[in-house]
């Protein structure tokens, strides 16, 4: 099972505050475990929403709004994907992280989509099409 791991972001993240030294050094240390567990498979930081953009659709019609956006408790400040056994299995390895913030944060745990999960609408054809584009992802071939 895939798993992204959402980390939220908070007042700090936004502004484009960099984490201190001891927060890096602390994630640096959780990722390399992660990696040599078997288990991450991607994960990255944003910048600040004030450096994004959101695209709304209604209907045919495409409007643009730049960041910054409000909410800040809604915003994603960073993220991991991983492949684990388990919901739990993923749950116990978040409890296992540093602290983004150091202060009141939220780690936020989503499963990913398989192929099997769509059923008789994922048609033989469209199936090996994401199989296709899977391979190409893969291989660096993109």
């Amino acid at each position: 099972m895939r798993f992204m791991i959402i980390i939220k972001a908070d007042k700090n993240s936004e502004t484009g505050a960099m984490p201190d030294e001891q927060l890096l050094t602390e994630m640096g240390k959780f990722n390399e475990e992660l990696v040599n567990a078997g288990i991450m498979l991607s994960g990255d930081g944003l910048q600040p929403s004030s450096k994004g953009a959101r695209v709304k659709f209604s209907g045919d019609k495409r409007t643009v709004v730049n960041g910054p956006f409000p909410e800040t408790k809604e915003l994603v400040a960073g993220f991991w994907i991983w492949k684990v056994k388990s919901k739990e299995e993923a749950i116990e390895w978040v409890k296992r992280c540093p602290n983004p913030t150091g202060a009141e944060s939220e780690i936020e745990i989503r499963q990913i989509f398989e192929m099997e999960d769509f059923g008789a609408e994922l048609t033989p054809e469209l199936r090996e099409q994401e199989e296709r584009l899977r391979t190409k992802l893969e291989a660096g071939q993109v």
